[in-house]
């Protein structure tokens, strides 16, 4: 895992004041910023400077961002958060179901930048042989298949458990309805009956682990596009 002081980022955005007040800042805090102002340009960086993350556009002046995160999946797994005025559901969905790992619109707050940069590195520390994860008074052993919840033992149905486990393995990015379908469901179809009974196996997730499932803590809704899981950040 790289240290924070020489994680590489790539910075890809056509507004040259964007460029620079995200270089400034991030390189206040240690990290080595490169830049990137068109499409093309950032599929070739992203090959030739080996970025830690990407921080993506999405209105470029050649080729639209979308485009330029399905062109850098097809050869690299390299984290990518979206920074974009786009602030329409389908966008965001469309995004992260190409592959984006987070999506923040703009105009942003630096702390909450800084905050999914930690959220998306974390997720690629190797992982423990026993995976736990704790968040407040939540206990998951992943490998025993084992919840607890302020110290008592909860019981979950198979596909509660599969969701919370995914949503766990993507702690602090937002997963998606298609993502959740496919991966717990088998189905890559938004079909209103799947999406129906998604919804209801939240609301029993939640009634199950959170200590007030009407103002969630730990699932967080996102409206219009999915779920994400509260990282503590």
């Amino acid at each position: 895992m790289t240290e924070k002081k020489s994680l590489r980022i790539l910075i890809v955005d056509d507004e040259k004041a964007i460029r620079c007040f995200l270089k400034a800042s991030l390189s206040s805090y240690g990290y080595n910023v490169f830049e990137a102002a068109a499409g093309i340009e950032a599929t070739e960086k992203s090959i030739s400077l080996h970025p830690d993350v990407i921080i993506l556009d999405l209105g470029l002046p050649d080729i639209d961002g979308i485009e330029v995160l399905r062109k850098i999946r097809k050869r690299s797994k390299v984290p990518i958060i979206i920074l974009s005025v786009r602030e329409d559901p389908m966008d965001k969905v469309s995004a992260l179901d190409a592959g984006a790992d987070d999506y923040l619109t703009k105009p942003f707050n630096t702390k909450e930048l800084l905050a999914r940069l930690k959220a998306v590195m974390r997720r690629l520390l190797p992982s423990d042989k026993d995976e736990i994860f704790k968040m407040g008074k939540l206990l998951v052993d992943i490998t025993k298949h084992q919840l607890t919840a302020d110290g008592n033992q909860v019981d979950l149905t198979p596909t509660e458990y599969d969701i919370l486990k995914l949503l766990i393995l993507n702690a602090g990015k937002i997963v998606t309805h298609k993502q959740i379908l496919r991966e717990v469901w088998n189905r890559s179809e938004d079909l209103e009956g799947v999406l129906h009974l998604l919804r209801v196996t939240i609301s029993n997730l939640r009634s199950k682990i959170e200590p007030n499932p009407n103002q969630p803590t730990y699932v967080l809704t996102e409206p219009g596009i999915g779920y994400r899981l509260y990282s503590g950040d």
